[in-house]
Order: structure tokens, then C-alpha cells, then sequence
């Protein structure tokens, strides 16, 4: 019985250290940072050691692509690139601007 106590008390920490759940790291969050987590997005990407690698890891989009293009990408991604398998998802156009500062400062 300890035993399996230890372990789900390991793996509820470890959950939270790799999704970036740990108690009071939210209110270090930016605002992208925010909506980035808030949204979902890391269900499908990763940055760092946070997230869900289905998608491309996000951790140095910022040098790869322009925040104006990752606005663009946000908006409408088959607009950016046709086969795109990324959902168009529903941000605000505040949420979408902060999301992409967030992500155009990722190197």
C-alpha cells in the first residue's frame, strides 16, 4: 500500500513539473505564456520541458519566423501554408497578438 502511495505522489509531482503546473508558476506566466497554456496549445506542442510533443516543438519558433507571420499563422495557418494540419483556432485578437509576442521572443 505505501508503496503505491509513493508512486502516484511521484508521479503527481513529476505531471506537474513537466507540464508546467506547479503550484504559483502560473502567476510567473507572461501573458502569451498565459494564453499558450490557458488555450491548450500545450497539448500539441512542446516548449522547454512543457507541453505534449504531437506538434513541432515550439521552443525556438521565434527564430525561425517573424511575429507578424506567426500572427498570420494564428489567424488562418492553411492561409500560411496549405496543408497545415493545425486547427484555426478561436483567439480574440488581443489573446492572438500577446500569443504571438510570446512565441516570436522563443529562440
Amino acid at each position: 500500500m505505501l508503496a503505491r502511495i509513493l508512486m502516484v505522489a511521484l508521479i503527481l509531482t513529476l505531471s506537474q513539473t513537466v507540464l508546467g503546473t506547479r503550484p504559483g508558476w502560473a502567476a510567473e506566466r507572461t501573458p502569451g505564456e498565459k494564453v499558450f497554456f490557458d488555450q491548450g496549445c500545450h497539448g500539441c506542442h512542446t516548449v522547454g520541458k512543457a507541453g505534449t510533443p504531437i506538434g513541432p516543438d515550439l521552443s525556438r519558433i521565434g527564430g525561425k519566423h517573424s511575429r507578424d507571420y506567426l500572427v498570420g499563422w494564428l489567424k488562418d495557418p492553411t492561409m500560411q501554408k496549405p496543408r497545415a494540419h493545425m486547427p484555426r483556432i478561436q483567439l480574440s485578437t488581443p489573446e492572438m497578438e500577446r500569443l504571438a509576442t510570446y512565441l516570436s521572443e522563443l529562440r
